[in-house]
Formats: C-alpha cells, structure tokens, sequence
C-alpha cells in the first residue's frame, strides 16, 4: 500500500467529513493522487503569468510566452481524453493559454506600435 493510499485511508477513517468531502477524498481525482496536485501547482505558473501583466510588453519573452500559450492549448485537448476527468486540469490549462495569448497580443501591439 503506497504513502497516499495510506494517509486517504487514515484521513476517511478519522477525520469527520460531510458525504461529499468523504466523495471527494476518495475519488480518482481527490487530493491524495497526482491528478490532483500536479495541476494545483501548475496554477503557480499561470499566476506568475498574471503577476506578469505589470511588466512592459517591451520586456516580455516571446518565446516564453509562446510555450506558456501552446502548452496550454494541446493539454485543453487532452483533459478531456484522460481519466479520470479533472476540472482542476482543464480549467488550468485554459487560464494558463488564455495568460499567454494575451500576453502575446500585448507584445505584438508594442511590436505593431512601434512600425508605425
């Protein structure tokens, strides 16, 4: 029996949950799996994107920022195609795409700016 099967068993056991947080620890998708953690600290990128809306388009990375919209994008498509179903994941994704193409809109307004 792995650590989380462990601390999921010992947390249903002792802790007094309401049915739906009971449900909820004990779902494929709950807290004590991965499809729940890696996009929960996917979120600090997506964030850190946000945060980097203060910043001068001038001094953002196109690169970056193309990678951030990209990434975003193709792992949209397959949240609906992994199981189990995660909206943590898919929601993510979405903001973290959204981030980058409005990033990469700002850019090219400075960019298209500055030609005329």
């Amino acid at each position: 029996m792995g650590l989380g099967l462990h601390l999921q068993q010992l947390a249903v056991r002792t802790l007094p949950l309401t049915p739906w947080l009971r449900t909820w620890f004990l779902s494929p998708a709950g807290p004590f799996t991965i499809f729940f953690w890696a996009p929960s600290f996917k979120w600090g990128i997506t964030i850190a994107n946000i945060g980097d809306m203060r910043v001068p388009a001038e001094n953002l990375s196109t690169p970056q920022q193309f990678v951030i919209m990209i990434s975003g994008l193709i792992w949209c498509k397959y949240a609906f195609q992994i199981y189990p179903f995660s909206w943590n994941f898919l929601c993510v994704q979405a903001f973290m795409s959204l981030t980058g193409i409005y990033q990469l809109a700002r850019k090219a307004k400075v960019y298209y700016a500055a030609k005329s």
